[in-house]
C-alpha cells in the first residue's frame, strides 16, 4: 500500500491527473489493521491489502460520487458502497480513491475538460490520451498506483484504455455483476468490469464482481484445441498501418503455436452503422437520467458530452424499441456465427492512442470522427450482450495495440480460458 501511494503521489508521474480523490488516510489505516491482525495471527481476508482504485462512477461509503462532472460535485456523500465495492472490500482490497473518467462515461476518449486527462503510457513526451471512458482506472494499472482498477463498459470504456495502455480490460456479460450503487449511462448496455495485468487477474476479480469469493483459477485450453473465428467484415476498416501489423501478426503468432484461425465473415455488422442512425440505445437512455440534470446544470458539462446525450431527445419510444429488435436479431446471428468456435477475435481499436495536441487543433469534427472510431469494434460486444476482453500485443510504454477476444452470453468462464491461451502466446514474441 506505501509503494502504491508513494507512485500516486510522485509529482513526476500520472497519479494526479490518474486520480480524483486519493484516499491515504483511509488506505493507510485498512493497511495497518490488516498488519495488526496478521501480527496477532489472526485470519484475514484472501487479498488482505492489495490496493485497487475504483472509477469515480461507484459509489463509496462518506464519498461524493461525481462521476467525473462538476454538476454533480455538490451531491450528498453515498451512505453505502456501491454492491461492487463492497464485495471488493469484503475480499480485503484496499481502495486507494476515485479515478479519473470521460464525463459521466459517455465518450471512448478518455478526455474530461474539467480534469487534465492521465497520458497513455506510451510517448509521453508527446502526450496522448489514454483511452476512455475508465480512463484513470487504466493508466493507474499501466504504472503500477493499484493491482487492480475497477471500470464499467457501455461501448468500451474497460477495453479501449486498456489497448491504449497495455492493460488487460474485461467486459462481462452484463446479467452476471450487480450495478446498484453506480451512476447509470445507458442501462441496457452498462457492465462493470475489471483492468488488470493479466487474464488472471482479471478472473479473480470477476468472480468477486458476480458474487465468488475469487478462488477461480484459469486453466489454459490445450493450444491444437482452442479455434477462433477472425472476424472479417467492419471491424477490419481503416485500421491505422501499426495495429494492422500488430493484428495480423498476432494471427500468425497463434496459427505457429496450432491455433486454429478462421477468417469468418460477419456481414450483419456492417447494418450497425444504420441501425443506430437514430443515435442508438445510449443516447435514448441517457438522456432520461440527466433529464433533470441537464435543466439543473447543463451549463456546467463538457459541451461534447451533452452534445451527445442531448441527441436523445430527439429519439422517440419507436426508434428505442426499433433498435432492441434489431438488437435481438444480432445476438441470434452472433451465436450462429460463433457456432463451432470458442471466440471471435478482432482489433480492440482501429487507431494508436492520438495526441493530445489533435484534439486541441482538430476541434469538435476531429473528436466526434475519432470516437466513433475508437468506439466501434468494442462496442460490438456490448450490442451483443456478449462478454469480451482486450489483451495487450505490446509490455506497457511500447506503442499499444490491442487483441480483442468476444465470447458467448454468458460465457464468460470459457472466455477467460480462451484469453489465457492467447495471451500465454502472444507474450512470448514481445
Amino acid at each position: 500500500m506505501e509503494a502504491a501511494l508513494d507512485r500516486i503521489e510522485n509529482p513526476q508521474g500520472e497519479g494526479h491527473k490518474a486520480f480524483l480523490v486519493v484516499a491515504s488516510e483511509r488506505a493507510r489505516a485498512e493497511a495497518e489493521a490488516t498488519d495488526q491482525l496478521r501480527a496477532a495471527g489472526a485470519p484475514v481476508q484472501r487479498f488482505a491489502g492489495i490496493p485497487i482504485a475504483v472509477k469515480d462512477l461507484f459509489d463509496v461509503a462518506t464519498e461524493i460520487t461525481t462521476a467525473g462532472s462538476l454538476t454533480l460535485a455538490d451531491s450528498s456523500p453515498a451512505l453505502n458502497d456501491a454492491t461492487v465495492v463492497a464485495r471488493l472490500r469484503a475480499a480485503g482490497f484496499i481502495v486507494m480513491g476515485r479515478t479519473n473518467m470521460t464525463e459521466f462515461a459517455f465518450s471512448g476518449l478518455g478526455l474530461n475538460p474539467h480534469f487534465d486527462a492521465p497520458a497513455s503510457p506510451w510517448d509521453r513526451s508527446v502526450g496522448r490520451i489514454p483511452g476512455g471512458s475508465s480512463s484513470g482506472s487504466a493508466v493507474a494499472v499501466a504504472d503500477g498506483m493499484v493491482a487492480v482498477g475497477l471500470g464499467t463498459d457501455t461501448g468500451g470504456s474497460c477495453r479501449i484504455p486498456a489497448a491504449f495502455c497495455s492493460v488487460v480490460g474485461f467486459k462481462p456479460t452484463a446479467r452476471r455483476v450487480p450495478m446498484a450503487g453506480t451512476f447509470p449511462l445507458s442501462p441496457s448496455l452498462d457492465s462493470v468490469g475489471p483492468l488488470a495485468r493479466s487474464v488472471q487477474c482479471c478472473a479473480t476479480v470477476d468472480h468477486i464482481l458476480a458474487g465468488g469469493d475469487g478462488s477461480v483459477q484459469i486453466e489454459p485450453m490445450t493450444v491444437d484445441k482452442l479455434r477462433l473465428a477472425a472476424i472479417t467484415d467492419f471491424v477490419l476498416d481503416d485500421l491505422g498501418p501499426s495495429v494492422s501489423s500488430a493484428y495480423h501478426r498476432a494471427l500468425s503468432t497463434l496459427r505457429s503455436a496450432g491455433v486454429e484461425v478462421v477468417e469468418v465473415e460477419f456481414p450483419e455488422l456492417v447494418e450497425l452503422p444504420a441501425i443506430n442512425a437514430s443515435g442508438g440505445l445510449a443516447p435514448f437512455e441517457a438522456y432520461q437520467v440527466h433529464r433533470e440534470l441537464l435543466a439543473a446544470g447543463g451549463d456546467k458539462y463538457d459541451p461534447l458530452v451533452r452534445e451527445r446525450i442531448e441527441a436523445g431527445a430527439l429519439a422517440s419510444s419507436a426508434d428505442n424499441a426499433e433498435i432492441l429488435n434489431a438488437r435481438k436479431r444480432l445476438i441470434l446471428m452472433a451465436a450462429e456465427r460463433l457456432r463451432g468456435f470458442d471466440a471471435f477475435v478482432l482489433p480492440t481499436v482501429a487507431v494508436v492512442p492520438p495526441t493530445f495536441q489533435s484534439f486541441a487543433e482538430g476541434g469538435a469534427d476531429y473528436y466526434r470522427r475519432m470516437n466513433g472510431l475508437c468506439l466501434r469494434n468494442t462496442a460490438v460486444g456490448n450490442f451483443l450482450d456478449t462478454c469480451s476482453i482486450s489483451l495487450p500485443l505490446s509490455p506497457v510504454g511500447a506503442e499499444p495495440a490491442g487483441l480483442m477476444l468476444m465470447g458467448r452470453l454468458l460465457g464468460d468462464d470459457n472466455l477467460f480460458q480462451v484469453a489465457s491461451t492467447v495471451e500465454t502466446q502472444i507474450m512470448q514474441v514481445w
